[in-house]
């Protein structure tokens, strides 16, 4: 390699800083871009931690089986096989790097145990606050390396030239600039703010799939979206993570009762799409009324101990978990589809690269497993930082691989003007948690006729605008293609006894 290539990475969470950590270590020139602070990031928000199979009675083979099983075996094993197997080492290396994991009086790990997995095999940090530790380590590593850093930058578009990749195009400060680079890397995560209800930071707005879309690579697996089944449903979305369940906190509604199991033998820790469809129905039973979440049996030493940032959350909002079950209902958390790639991160765009949330490697299947988000970052990331040297010099890339398309959908004549809101409603009641084939008509109808018109993007609000908008696309027509229920994607009128739209929720959430 006569010269250094010039990366840049999209991106500042556990995804985009594990890449653009190796890429540098491997003598890549790299800048970092976030639209905003360096760690504001899903990966900062993230309480549950970090899934591997490092304990002496622990396999990744058996971590393999509980992600396959999660999700719904619609998952690719080869990505599976990578995931597990190459998650003990980089867990080890964020060890190393000094991320402070939650230890016993002996300094052992303290291991977790979440909904869907066969064994504790979850470490955290702070408790309930493992993604803030995890994006402080690594943010602090990035600056400290010299890597060079761009806040407050949007993404527009990627720039091509002869047919692959030359750069970005951002918007900083109300200006256009152009960014050159040899390869791109996207980590921008996911784009949960097309729903009404979401647990993901106000910068997931699909940016990195729509920008990858424009630049003409594939997608795949749109139409699985995981909702969280447990966000307090007092003030603001406020995501209670897994963990509270695997300690031993139960789900009950109006009547006390704990109906998870009527859904699942594994009751309340059965996998995500699993346990957030019992709730959308109990709720929609009790006329929208959320579901209360009972930790009490736990005390109010253990809950501060160990959720801290949960147990402050409560109790900022006037509520004692330690005494009284607290409300909780669904919220769009995850996205399983994202730009296709392969398992280096390598995009059917030369010179384009997407990990984390952004990708889609087929590792989640139809439903992400608990605590498998930051382990997919740091594995992924550390390889595709490999990949992105190796191809400066072979320039390999995969054959291109598309997303199911559905037919296309008439624009409704009576379409209401485009707002973020009205999108954001129209995603949640018909193509949220539970879902029907009409529902979906009727999104892809409305979409269509907002999408007549191509939306300006003039500055960030309206990029972001144009951004959810091309990816609701997306969502909905993946999801009128597969016209059968599948992990996280289910349809509520194959149900006999179900006629349920979600709508009931609207309201409630």
């Amino acid at each position: 390699m006569t010269r250094r290539p010039e990366v840049v990475v999209v991106g500042t969470g556990i995804a985009g800083l594990t890449t653009a950590r190796r890429a540098a270590q491997s003598g890549c020139r790299v800048t970092l871009v976030t639209k905003g602070s360096l760690q504001e990031t899903a990966t900062a928000a993230a309480q549950g931690g970090v899934a591997a199979a490092l304990r002496a009675d622990d396999t990744p083979s058996a971590h393999a089986h509980d992600t396959m099983v999660a999700g719904a075996e619609h998952n690719d094993p080869a990505a599976v096989g990578v995931l597990t197997a190459e998650g003990p080492a980089r867990v080890q290396e964020l060890i190393d790097l000094g991320v402070p994991f939650d230890r016993d009086a002996h300094g052992a790990l303290r291991w977790g145990l979440e909904a869907a997995h066969g064994a504790p095999r979850i470490v955290h940090a702070g408790g309930d606050a493992t993604g803030a530790a995890i994006e402080r380590t690594l943010a602090g590593t990035a600056r400290d390396d010299g890597l060079r850093i761009a806040e407050h930058a949007c993404l527009v578009d990627i720039v091509m030239a002869h047919g692959r990749v030359a750069g970005v195009e951002l918007l900083i400060d109300g200006r256009r600039e152009i960014l050159p680079a040899s390869a791109v890397v996207l980590a921008t995560g996911g784009a949960g703010h097309l729903f009404a209800h979401t647990t993901n930071p106000a910068v997931a707005t699909g940016d990195g799939i729509a920008a990858a879309v424009r630049a003409g690579a594939a997608v795949r697996d749109m139409e699985f979206v995981q909702f969280h089944p447990t966000v307090l449903a007092a003030g603001d979305s406020f995501l209670i993570s897994e963990a509270v369940r695997g300690e031993g906190a139960t789900l009950i509604d109006d009547t006390g009762d704990r109906f998870a199991f009527e859904t699942h033998p594994d009751g309340e820790l059965a996998p995500r799409d699993v346990v957030t469809r019992a709730v959308t129905r109990r709720m929609a039973q009790q006329h929208g009324h959320p579901v209360r979440l009972d930790a009490t049996a736990l005390g109010a030493d253990f809950l501060a101990q160990r959720f801290p940032t949960i147990d402050a959350a409560v109790r900022a909002r006037g509520l004692d978990w330690a005494l009284d079950p607290i409300p909780v209902t669904p919220a769009a958390h995850y996205l399983m589809g994202g730009v296709v790639t392969d398992l280096d991160g390598r995009t059917t765009v030369p010179g384009l690269y997407a990990v984390g949330e952004t990708a889609c490697t087929g590792v989640h299947g139809a439903n992400r497993l608990a605590s498998n988000s930051l382990l997919e970052g740091a594995v992924f990331g550390h390889r595709a930082g490999n990949a992105i040297v190796a191809d400066a010099t072979t320039g390999s890339w995969p054959e291109a691989s598309g997303a199911l398309a559905a037919p296309p959908a008439a624009a409704a004549a009576d379409a209401p003007p485009f707002s973020r809101r009205l999108l954001q409603d129209l995603m949640w009641q018909e193509a949220g948690a539970l879902r029907t084939r009409a529902g979906l008509d009727r999104a892809a109808s409305v979409l269509a006729a907002w999408s007549a018109t191509p939306l300006p993007r003039t500055d960030v609000r309206a990029v972001e605008d144009a951004n959810l908008l091309q990816v609701a696309g997306l969502v909905v027509a993946a999801a009128r293609a597969r016209t059968s229920s599948l992990g996280a994607h289910h349809l509520s009128d194959e149900d006999a006894a179900d006629d349920l739209t979600g709508r009931q929720l609207v309201s409630a959430c």
